[in-house]
């Protein structure tokens, strides 16, 4: 559209330190980290092409200095394992390459501190680096063809001068050093062939592709065993990838959502590093935004054709999804996802929150120990949608052991919430698991007690006809129910299309909108698990559908009708 309103510069989407910038302007970089040391090797052993030493982007040496940070007190790794994620074209293969030329002859471990005037030029003070005494490097895909797009790579990058120095003897599949002592190797799909191995540093090439169908779930946690009982304790696995394709359960989705996990507070941090740069939310497949956006997108990697791109992207035998996904890097829904992160990131959520006293509607979905809990808020005035609270289990629970949903401290958050705002409904949905010690379902009698506690503050009660009484009470096995939130889900997806969906932005409320799948009804779509067993929850997603249609009910209600009557508000309020 020729109106169409798109920024000069688009800002991208950002995951890692790598674009995080101080708040002087500059880029934010580690305080300790042997990638100093890492820079000043590869500018003096390898090349780009003969004559023509290696010169990282500014982009990727800031990736090499985060990669390599240590613990000043330690001297070992801040990161255990890493992910690259960027668009097709960036640049992947030949930065893993300089790192596992690094990993095989250079410096790659801590030996020292830097002092004043050292041979390789590192800053005084930071780490200086030794050769490991048995580099065993390992470029490992679910293809040769994928494991060669490195291989290949060292005979060009390797200057004359290392391979001499190091004695390296360059084989198509396996390269050597110093007589067999160091070497590097491509692996493929063979789980069995690579347990028992001690890798010093692996290379992760297109987790995109490692699925179960071609053993690359199996292959990675080999890859992880081997890794751990390293000797040193400090061996590495780096992988690479484009955005994913959610629902293939990939390597990559896997490691994504457990990145989101740990950044959401519900798994331990376990040293992941996480690099993407992602086209923002609100960027557009229009021609107008294709170009500013690629710009963003493509960070230092100025060798990328912006125009032939622009070109592949506005072809229509090309479909969207596919665009986003190579293109802008962005992780787009599966075909039958509710909703797209990126659509749901596009809804304005930043900088707002509830005020003490902020008039407010309840929904609560209740779980025993399967799925998870939650409670979401909406603000009456404008719909803002706020996670109260969400109870699952974590995702480092020992296999084997019970875990219930702790009941007493949802109740304190409840009553927490009433003390702080003017509740005036509140929908509860108790869910099927039962309590063993009565046979009751599990959240029954918490449910009795919210409704004889604050029943009497509630200006709409959940169940108030020849049904019977509750004011809290709402069973969603109740078809006409069903109905009515069927209805409500199909609303909840029209406001986040047209960006009228206010949020929090919290992170688990965020993984259960990109974990909803579309299911049809006796009335229409509703939303769901991908499959029952499924251990990707959406029950916040369900709380904030349930909310904002508990506000579209108050807000039609006679009790509501008349409090704005009488307090002379002749105007027409649009509900959203």
């Amino acid at each position: 559209m020729a109106d169409e309103e798109v920024p000069e510069v688009v800002t991208p989407f950002t995951v890692g330190p790598t674009w995080k910038r101080g708040p002087d302007g500059k880029f934010v970089l580690p305080e300790f980290t042997l990638g100093w040391q890492a820079l000043a090797w590869t500018s003096e052993y390898l090349q780009h092409y003969v004559g023509a030493p290696w010169r990282y982007t500014p982009e990727q040496a800031r990736l090499t200095l985060w990669w390599y940070a240590m613990d000043p007190v330690t001297g070992r790794f801040v990161w255990r394992d890493g992910v690259i994620q960027r668009m097709k074209g960036h640049g992947k293969d030949p930065l893993v390459a300089t790192y596992a030329a690094f990993e095989f002859v250079g410096p790659c471990r801590f030996g020292g501190i830097a002092d004043e005037g050292n041979e390789w030029g590192v800053p005084p003070g930071q780490p200086l680096g030794v050769q490991h005494p048995a580099a065993w490097v390992q470029i490992a895909a679910v293809s040769q063809d994928q494991t060669r797009n490195t291989m290949t790579l060292f005979p060009s990058i390797l200057t004359k001068r290392a391979i001499e120095e190091f004695r390296i003897d360059l084989g198509k599949e396996i390269i050597y050093a110093d007589k067999g002592r160091a070497r590097i190797e491509a692996v493929t799909s063979s789980p069995r062939a690579l347990e028992g191995g001690r890798p010093t540093f692996v290379s992760l090439g297109e987790t995109h592709h490692w699925v179960e169908s071609n053993s690359g779930h199996e292959m990675a946690a080999v890859i992880e065993r081997n890794a751990t009982k390293s000797a040193d304790g400090q061996a590495r696995t780096l992988a690479n990838t484009n955005a994913y394709e959610p629902g293939e359960d990939s390597v990559a989705e896997r490691t994504r959502e457990a990145f989101e996990s740990a950044e959401a507070g519900r798994a331990a941090d376990v040293g992941l590093f996480y690099d993407s740069l992602e086209a923002p939310a609100e960027a557009k497949l229009s021609e107008a935004w294709i170009v500013p956006t690629l710009k963003a997108v493509r960070g230092d990697s100025t060798w990328l054709d912006i125009e032939r791109l622009k070109a592949s992207i506005l072809d229509v035998r090309n479909p969207a999804s596919r665009s986003r996904r190579f293109w802008f890097n962005q992780i787009v829904a599966a075909e039958d996802a509710f909703l797209a992160p990126y659509e749901w990131d596009a809804c304005p959520h930043e900088g707002m929150d509830l005020q003490p006293g902020d008039e407010i509607v309840l929904f609560f979905d209740g779980s025993k120990s399967d799925d998870a809990t939650g409670l979401v808020g909406c603000r009456l005035s404008d719909g803002f949608l706020k996670t109260l609270g969400v109870w699952q289990k974590p995702a480092n629970w020992p296999d084997g052991t019970p875990w219930r949903v702790p009941r007493d401290q949802v109740d304190g958050v409840v009553d927490k919430v009433f003390a702080d705002y003017k509740p005036l409904a509140f929908f509860a949905d108790p869910g099927a698991g039962q309590d063993e010690a009565d046979g009751e379902r599990y959240w029954d009698g918490f449910v009795d007690a919210w409704a004889q506690r604050y029943g009497k503050r509630l200006k709409l009660k959940a169940v108030s006809s020849g049904h019977g009484q509750h004011a809290v009470m709402w069973d969603m096995r109740d078809r006409r129910r069903q109905q009515v939130f069927t209805e409500a889900v199909d609303r909840f997806y029209r406001d986040v299309l047209e960006r009228q969906m206010l949020h929090d932005g919290h992170k688990v409320l965020r993984q259960h909108v990109s974990n909803g799948r579309r299911r049809t009804n006796a009335w229409g779509y509703t939303v769901m698990k991908e499959h029952r067993e499924s251990a990707r929850k959406i029950d916040l997603l369900v709380c904030a559908i349930g909310a904002r249609m508990l506000r579209r009910i108050v807000m039609n209600s006679a009790a509501w009708a008349k409090r704005s009557s009488a307090r002379g508000k002749g105007r027409v309020v649009v509900l959203r």
